[in-house]
Order: structure tokens, then sequence, then C-alpha cells
């Protein structure tokens, strides 16, 4: 495995970058400070983040804002004015108009309206939404990646930084797979000791660069979700997966964590058309 030298420079200037807006999201966005985080000049920092990750850092910080919003609104009781605080808008306003361009409703249709609420109403407007599980042995996927800490909607910090380190190792392809495990019951555990783990897919005999972790997900049997729509949907999808299809249909989870593949990429894919595959494993089915 070879690594280019300047990649190593540009992968921890990207790192610093990266950390600062997951951690400053109710910030307003300061471009200078961003540059000089990448010691790199105003005149060409545009350029180079959007050339390593495919968007402006402007959309990066707007599509972060809107997700996390989307969570908040979705997945808690937070009033309107207090969301659109937490995720950097000065105003209901303004935070209003940025989520109808990104999300197609005001924040009160989605939080009243949206594809959480359908999971909440039981398993026949699951079904008539056109969502079914899926009984199959999902192929084992080799991944290298990094562990997160923290509220769920925020793992993206682990996936764009173990971005950077497969892409200095040389080890991205057109088509390495985004995955995620998620150890802990965000309903029973404090947001801020949730375990995940994000990882990307390894091509075949490659070993994880210096800086990621090697691990498999898949490789046994799972009651499959396709999940079409925002991630901030997963919440409610996982609760009807669990409380609903597992009890109803009478299989047995196995003992291994759930786990999540991304079908499709953010950066250029519309919340509404994200796909994703919820895998849960199940045990296998008792002999006579």
């Amino acid at each position: 495995m070879t690594i280019r030298r300047g990649w190593i420079d540009y992968q921890a200037r990207m790192a610093r970058v990266i950390a600062h807006v997951h951690e400053h999201l109710d910030a307003p966005l300061d471009l200078a400070h961003l540059a000089e985080l990448a010691h790199l000049s105003p005149f060409h920092w545009h350029r180079t983040y959007a050339a390593l990750y495919g968007e402006t850092i402007a959309a990066t910080v707007r599509r972060l804002r809107l997700q996390r919003a989307s969570g908040y609104l979705a997945n808690s009781t937070l009033p309107v004015a207090d969301v659109a605080r937490r995720c950097g808008y000065p105003n209901v306003q303004s935070f209003a108009r940025a989520f109808r361009d990104g999300y197609g409703s005001s924040p009160s249709a989605y939080r009243r309206e949206g594809m959480h609420q359908v999971f909440r109403a039981g398993t026949a407007p699951v079904l008539a939404a056109g969502y079914s599980v899926q009984i199959r042995t999902v192929p084992a996927v080799q991944l290298a990646g990094l562990d997160h800490r923290g509220p769920y909607m925020q793992i993206g910090r682990a996936f764009e930084t173990s971005f950077t380190h497969m892409a200095a190792a040389q080890l991205l392809r057109p088509d390495t797979r985004w995955l995620a495990v998620y150890f802990d019951d965000p309903q029973a555990v404090p947001e801020r000791q949730l375990h995940a783990r994000a990882g990307l897919s390894l091509p075949a005999g490659a070993a994880a660069p210096p800086g990621l972790a090697a691990f498999t997900l898949g490789g046994q049997r799972c009651a499959v979700l396709h999940h079409r729509g925002p991630y901030a949907t997963m919440r409610a999808a996982y609760a009807w997966l669990y409380g609903r299809w597992l009890v109803e249909t009478g299989h047995a989870a196995a003992d291994l964590p759930v786990f999540e593949d991304y079908l499709n990429n953010p950066r250029d894919t519309a919340p509404e058309d994200l796909r994703t595959d919820i895998c849960l494993p199940l045990a296998e089915p008792a002999t006579a």
C-alpha cells in the first residue's frame, strides 16, 4: 500500500476542519477561520475542499445543519425556534426557508407529517407506504473505519474522517460502500454514551490504512428493511421493526448489533430519495 506524503498532510488538515464543522454547526460559518485550520490560503481553500469532498464547504454545512434539524423535529419536542438556534440559523424565518428548500416542507409540517409518522402509525400504514422486510443472508463486507461516540445523527464526522484516510491510501473505488453498526439503543442509553462504528468497504485483499480499524459486517441471516427517506426517520423505523414486525412475525433477533448499509450519497441525493438497508441479524430457526 502506497500513501502519498502530500495526501498525509491534507488528511491531517481536513480532519481539523471536519471536527470543527461538526462541533460548531450552531455557529456562523467562518470561511477565513476554516482556511486557517486547513493551513491553506483563502484563495485556494474552497477549491481544495470541493475537489476532495465533492461539494463546497457551504453545501456541507447546510446539509449537516438540516440533517441535525430533521432529527430534532422527528425525534424531539423542541420548539422550532430552539431547533433553528441549535442548528445555526439566526431566526425561525431563515430556518424555515432553508428547511423548505432542502426537505420540501415547513419544519412544522415535517414534524407533523414526515415519514417517521408512518412508522409510528402501525404495521398497515407502513406496508401501504411501500415498505417491506425481506429475510435474507447479507454477504460479509470487509470495512475500515472509526468508532463514533454521541448522537447517532452525528456519525457523519466518523464517515468523513474515514473517507480522508481511505483517499490518502488510494483505497477508494467507484463501488466503495458505506456501512455503520449501532451498538446501543438510543431509547435506553444517554446520547453522549451511544456507541457506533462507521466504515468504508476495502478492496479485495487490502488492509485497513493507518488510523482506521478493520472490521466486518454481514455474513449472517438478517431481516432487511429497505428504508427510503431522511435519516431522521430511522429511529421511528427501528421502533416499528423491533416493536411491531419482530413481535408480530415471531422471529428472534441474534445476539449481534443492527447495522445499516447506505445505498446512495447524501451529498448528491435529496433527503426523500435516500436509500438505506437496515439489517437486523436474526437467530437461526430452532430445529425440531
